[in-house]
Parts: structure tokens; C-alpha cells; sequence
């Protein structure tokens, strides 16, 4: 459970001792805002020399207004995109032109008063022949992964692949996405109970792995679904374009994660919280205090990962190669409020990012979110 802060008003780029101290500060480009960030972390949480980019987000343009709480956002064969609501369990279809439809809703979800609803969505890797659609939700008895058909018009036939995920007011997880291997991987919380976290027969406060039919995907550490533990909310997840999986995480009070995901590893909570000395657990490639970011969702573009913060209201690029995640940068700091997801364009060098303003942590109100594209140049 986080509390939102009143709103920052100004922010204050980090002067040239800082940077000899380990902090970073990032310079405005036309139209950014200017950051600063403690993404170092302590000492021991190794960085990397940043790779060459050779690009940078442009200014947001708005592809659709209307929006309350968008959630989960996945990208149909035809290029336009699937976005469910968290609060009105809706799903609609959005195309590039920004032309929204709603295709149906989903059965069975319930609103927790916090973080519970209709999360997360995800298109089949094979939709063109299956026409299946997956959903992660919080239902009355816990949160639940199903799946349903969608047939290019309407969603229908409603079944529940994996249950028995506890649920809480907060910490739900709620991601879900196929990798490059073709199977599902979601993200649960620990349902504000930590020490779930560090229970390999929970599913709770994990990175879960399946076959599209809710079975454990073979090769899965531990027999099971769950593919690595120790998480407290993480809500984001993405490949890069050698394949290695990045995860960002809500952290506590002190700090926010960006991960690497390997099989089998503990990623700490709640003996940990960002990185730290204890014997088993793995360390996050970066980390944030809480009021920089509340990471929901991760998107890797271009030579770099994508972070949407809610607290910290801002985008964060860090560039990774390999195994290494370079220097974090700050984009639209305050400007646009919460923002939730952010995902690439499938063929593009853009992004589609999405406000959740109007939820019980923002101060907007219904209608008040926004779907935006942001090019990369």
C-alpha cells in the first residue's frame, strides 16, 4: 500500500558534486522535463558503461481522451490494440487512428477499494487462428488468469486457467505477457502478506510461467508455475531483443526495482528491499526511491528499457545491454500525472503510454486518462 504525496512543483537537477557522489542528473531536451535520480542505488548494485542511443522519446501526442483507469494494453495482428479498465471491467479495441470500440466486459471481476479489478490483457501469439485473449483479474475469491475468444468483434466464451492467487486491497501483481518462448508469464503481489513472497508453494509475490492452457511451462524451476519469488507488487515485465526478461517492481517505503529475471532466483522481499548483503538473494540491476517512481509497467525500445511511474508521474529510459542497465534518464516529470502502462509499437520506433489519473491515488476524475503515442527519435 503506497500513499500518493502531494505533487512535486519544482525539481532540481543534480550539480556536478552530486555526480561524483554516485547520483545522476539528466539534462532537458526541447519539450522534456529534467530529472534527477538516486537510481544508483548503494555502492555494491553494479551499473554499467551506457551504451550508445541513438534515440530519444519525443513529445506525447495524443491518440484517445476518454479513459478511466486503462490498465492493460496488448497489440492485435492488424496493428491496433486491446486496452481493458480496470473499474468498468470493459475491453475495447483501439486502432493507430484512434478510433475506440469496446468489444465486451469481463465476467466475474470485483474492485478491491485499492488496486483489484480488471488488469491485464494479452493476445495470443497465435490469435489468428485460436482468436483467444487472456485476462488477469481479481474475482470474489482471489485474483484469477483466463481466457476468453475474441473473434474480431465481440469477446465470449469466459474460462478460468489458474486460481488460488490470493488477492488484498493492494498488492495484486496483474501483468501478464507471452515471451519470446510462447508461453505466458504473470506477475502477482503478495497480497500484503510478505512472508507469501518467500513461499514457493504460493503463488503469491512471484513471476509465474504457463502453457497457453495454464499448465507449468516446461523447463519452470521448481515443477510448478512459479518461475522466480522473493517479489512484493511487481507489475511490469518486457524482453529485450536478446531475449533476457526485465522486471519492475513497487517497492515498500525505501525503493523501487528494476530487475533481471532468471529462473529459481530470490529477489529478496521482504528480507530485502533494494539491494542488499544477504546470502541468496539477487540484487536489482537499478533501484528508485519510492516517490521517483511506483513502476507499473515496463517496455523495452530501441536499446532501452521503458519505465511508466506512477508516484514519480514520469517515464524513465534505461539502456541495457546484455545483462546491464546503464544510466536511468527522466522524461515528462509531472506533466501528465500517473502513468500506468507503456508499451512499444509493434514495427515502429514508438511507444504507447497510458494515464491513470481517475483511480483512488489520483486526482482526476472519470474520463480524465489518456492513450499516448510517443515517437523515438
Amino acid at each position: 500500500m503506497r500513499t500518493s504525496p502531494a505533487r512535486r512543483t519544482t525539481w532540481t537537477v543534480a550539480v556536478a558534486a552530486a555526480l561524483a557522489a554516485g547520483l545522476l542528473a539528466s539534462s532537458p531536451g526541447t519539450g522534456l522535463a529534467a530529472g534527477t535520480s538516486h537510481a544508483v542505488g548503494p555502492s555494491h548494485i553494479a551499473g554499467s558503461p551506457d551504451p550508445a542511443l541513438a534515440s530519444e522519446p519525443g513529445s506525447p501526442k495524443t491518440v484517445s481522451s476518454g479513459w478511466s483507469i486503462p490498465w492493460g494494453l496488448s497489440w492485435l495482428p492488424d496493428g491496433s490494440a486491446l486496452l481493458t479498465e480496470r473499474d468498468t471491467f470493459k475491453v475495447y479495441t483501439l486502432t493507430q487512428d484512434g478510433t475506440k470500440r469496446q468489444i465486451g466486459a469481463v465476467p466475474d471481476v470485483v474492485t478491491t477499494g485499492g488496486e483489484g479489478g480488471l488488469l491485464s490483457v494479452a493476445v495470443s501469439p497465435s490469435w489468428k487462428s485460436d482468436h483467444y485473449v487472456y485476462v488477469m483479474h481479481t474475482a470474489a475469491d482471489g485474483n484469477r488468469i483466463a481466457r476468453m475468444t475474441f473473434d474480431g468483434s465481440d469477446l465470449s466464451d469466459y474460462k478460468v486457467l489458474v486460481g488460488g492467487i490470493k488477492k488484498n486491497t493492494y498488492h495484486n501483481g496483474g501483468r501478464i505477457k507471452f515471451g519470446p518462448d510462447g508461453y505466458l508469464y504473470a506477475t502477482t503481489g503478495d497480497a500484503q502478506s510478505p512472508d507469501l513472497a518467500q513461499d514457493k508453494t504460493s503463488l503469491n509475490g512471484k513471476i509465474l510461467r504457463m502453457t497457453p492452457d495454464g499448465m507449468p511451462a516446461p523447463g519452470n524451476p521448481f515443477n510448478s508455475l512459479v518461475y522466480s519469488y522473493g517479489h512484493r507488487n511487481p507489475q511490469g515485465i518486457t524482453w529485450d531483443a536478446e531475449g533476457h526478461l526485465w522486471e519492475g517492481e513497487l517497492g515498500n517505503s525505501k525503493y523501487d526495482e528494476l530487475n533481471l529475471i532468471e529462473p529459481g532466483k530470490n529477489y529478496g522481499w521482504p528480507i530485502c528491499e533494494g539491494g542488499c548483503s544477504t546470502t541468496g538473494m539477487t540484487d536489482p540491476k537499478r533501484q528508485w526511491p519510492v516517490a521517483e517512481a511506483s513502476p507499473s509497467a515496463v517496455a523495452y525500445a530501441d536499446g532501452a528499457i521503458y519505465m511508466a511511474a506512477l508516484r514519480g508521474e514520469r517515464l524513465w529510459r534505461i539502456p541495457v545491454a546484455g545483462t546491464s542497465a546503464g544510466t536511468p534518464k527522466a522524461y515528462y516529470t509531472n506533466q501528465y500525472g500517473r502513468l500506468r502502462t507503456v508499451e512499444s509499437v509493434p514495427g515502429t520506433k514508438s511507444l504507447w503510454l497510458t494515464t491513470t489519473n481517475a483511480d483512488n491515488n489520483g486526482d482526476g476524475e472519470t474520463g480524465s486518462d489518456k492513450v499516448f503515442q510517443i515517437d523515438l527519435t
